[in-house]
């Protein structure tokens, strides 16, 4: 965010594609979801957030507005388009829960019984910034920009 504000300030802003997608978290949220994965934890499990997506194309024309140009320069090497929290090889390993999805560890002495309020992904499942379900947009992005420092 504090690059494409400096960029907004002097009348252009840079993005690499306009197909380019990332997921949003803020600091605060980040801070919750820790502090909410320490009462779930049992030892080993990795979590991920549900969180929104966003056109990283939407986030400079509301950072920028109007009077803003997009410039649009181009993929860099090893950049992606789209982020993926939970890849397909991963799915068979992954519940899901309320506000996040559980990767189980592989180790013999987890308990699989720990989570059981979790729903098993189905196979082929992908948790990526270009496919999922809850976008910000609009009034909605607007906020959440301007809580970011």
């Amino acid at each position: 965010m504090p690059f494409f504000r400096q960029k907004a300030k002097e009348g252009v802003i840079p993005v690499t594609d306009i197909r380019m997608t990332r997921f949003l978290i803020t600091l605060g949220q980040t801070v919750d979801f820790v502090i909410n994965c320490f009462k779930l934890m049992r030892g080993g499990e990795l979590f991920v957030p549900k969180i929104p997506s966003v056109k990283v194309v939407d986030i400079a024309k509301a950072i920028g507005g109007p009077r803003c140009r997009i410039k649009i320069i181009g993929i860099r090497p090893g950049e992606k388009l789209h982020e993926v929290l939970v890849s397909e090889d991963d799915a068979r390993n992954v519940l899901e829960l309320k506000d996040c999805y559980m990767l189980k560890p592989s180790f013999p002495w987890w308990d699989k019984k720990a989570h059981f309020n979790g729903k098993k992904v189905p196979d082929g499942f992908r948790y990526s910034s270009d496919t999922n379900k809850d976008w910000l947009r609009g009034d909605r992005l607007k906020k959440v920009l301007t809580s970011v420092k």
